[in-house]
Parts: C-alpha cells; structure tokens; sequence
C-alpha cells in the first residue's frame, strides 16, 4: 500500500470531531490547575488521556467546551467548589492489587518484629480502592495478632476510591490473595452477592480511612507513625514537590521510621532526610 493510501486510511479511521471542544491551550490549563491543586505532573503525551476522563465531568455539568468548563471551574460559581473534588477524582491514576510488590510486605514482617510496639502505627499515604491498607493489616494480624492495638491511617485525593476501600468488598478472584488469606480475612457473598468477598469487620475496624491530599499544608493524621507506605505516588510529581512531600513524611515519621516507596521510585538525592536501607524502603535519618 502507497504512503499516500495510508494515509488516507489513517484518516477515515479517526474521528473527524470530538463531542467537546478541547485545544491544546486547554489542555495546557488542566495540566497546570492539576499540578497546583493535586501536585501532579502530567506528561505532554496525556492529551487523549484527559479528553476521555474529563469528557464525562463535562456532560455531568453541562458544559459544551473544555475552554467553558475549565473558567466555570476556577470561577466560584454555585457548583464550582464541589466540583474540584470530580475533576481531582477524574484525574488520578488507581492502579493497585493485593500484596502488590509482595517483597514489601515480607520486610513488613520482620520491621514489625523490629518496631516491637504493641501500638504500631502505619500510614498507607495513597490507598486508592483500599487492596494496599487492607494488606498491610492481613500482615499486622497475622504477625502482631488480632489483640494488637497497632493502628493502620489510610488516605486518598480521590474520593471515589476512597469510598470504595471503606466498603471492602470485592471480587473473589481478586489478585494476591492465598486460599488461606481469604478464608481467615475474609466473608464470602452468597445468592445475589455470590462471587463476592467482603473484608471480615474485624480486620476493618483497624483501619481509619480519611480523605487526604498530599499537597494540603496540614496534615491532620494524629501521633507520628513507625511506618509510611507512599508507592508510586512519587512518580507523579516534580523534583520540587517530591522534596515538599518527603521532608513533610519526615516530619511525620518516628526515630528511625521507615518509609516504603515504588518499585521505580528513588530518592538518594534526599540522603539528608533519608537513608537507603533496603529494596525500595528508607529509613528516618
């Protein structure tokens, strides 16, 4: 086939127009109301991805342009205020399994054993539909035993999510999970609910779930923790905002806490704050 009947393929296969105006001025506004109000750093090639999720909010508001809803959005008008939360919601990335980077959770184990306080205190910083705090309390349970009065603080930006993880019910075949785990973690559906699982309240009653963004200049979560899971969430932000978020988990973290991170995230050029101590956790300096 000849280049220029590629081409024209190419052309008859795409779309001739969107449902909503959406220019690349526009998108350069989402990029730039995102990163201030959620720190997050959108990459260049996300126009498509930020066309479909917001596309919805727009039909949800009744808005014809991305140009309309975007001024409605920074205008506080009726509706605008609440809106924020949708459009942080439309944006974010939840991505998440249980037991997921299965290593962390072994070294829990062990640094659990280590901390030896019957108050252990764990922040799960980005719990997204609730598969990384529930874990960590599996975990906890099993290795501290269910009178422990260790207690498990999970947060979001995304209060979809987040509502999602405070109900704890999911698919029976969800990843992650040993015969074993589910049979002593969890409830299983029945009739209607069939395939389904629910985390036993037991295990629940552990974890206080709160809405949180990290950008936030307080952040109200109680005593200082032994523990912070924050993983791939770094990966979102610019070099300045990781050091923003770092030096406040610091801040946040008891003598020789530990912080456990992404598999692809690394923060050596923080050495002042953290120490490298294992595969992808620091310790407190």
């Amino acid at each position: 086939m000849s280049a220029a009947a590629l081409r024209q393929n190419l052309e008859m296969a795409l779309p001739t127009e969107q449902e909503f105006q959406f220019s690349q001025h526009d998108f350069e506004r989402v990029r730039a109301l995102i990163h201030a109000h959620a720190g997050i750093s959108l990459n260049a090639g996300k126009h498509a991805m930020v066309y479909s999720r917001l596309a919805r909010r727009l039909r949800e508001t009744g808005h014809r342009s991305f140009a309309d809803y975007l001024s409605w959005l920074q205008s506080g008008a009726d509706g605008a205020a609440q809106e924020w939360q949708q459009f942080v919601n439309g944006l974010t990335t939840n991505l998440t399994s249980f037991f997921r980077e299965s290593h962390h959770f072994d070294c829990l184990v062990d640094d659990l054993k280590r901390v030896n306080r019957p108050d252990v205190r764990i922040w799960c910083s980005a719990s997204s539909t609730g598969e990384e705090p529930y874990s960590i309390a599996m975990v906890v349970e099993e290795t501290l035993g269910a009178s422990s009065r260790a207690e498990i603080v999970a947060s979001d930006i995304d209060t979809t999510v987040l509502a999602t993880a405070q109900r704890g019910v999911y698919d029976a075949q969800a990843r992650g999970l040993t015969p074993e785990r589910l049979r002593r973690h969890f409830q299983r559906g029945k009739g209607a609910n069939d395939g389904r699982i629910r985390v036993r309240p037991e295990l629940a009653k552990r974890i206080v779930f709160q809405p949180l963004n990290l950008m936030d200049a307080t952040w109200p979560l109680g005593e200082p923790f032994d523990i912070i899971f924050c993983r791939n969430v770094m990966i979102y932000f610019d070099a300045p905002t990781q050091r923003r978020v770092l030096q406040c988990m610091h801040g946040m973290l008891r003598a020789r806490g530990l912080l456990y991170v992404g598999h692809s995230e690394n923060f050596t050029e923080s050495r002042d704050l953290f120490q490298l101590r294992g595969k992808t956790i620091y310790s407190k300096v």
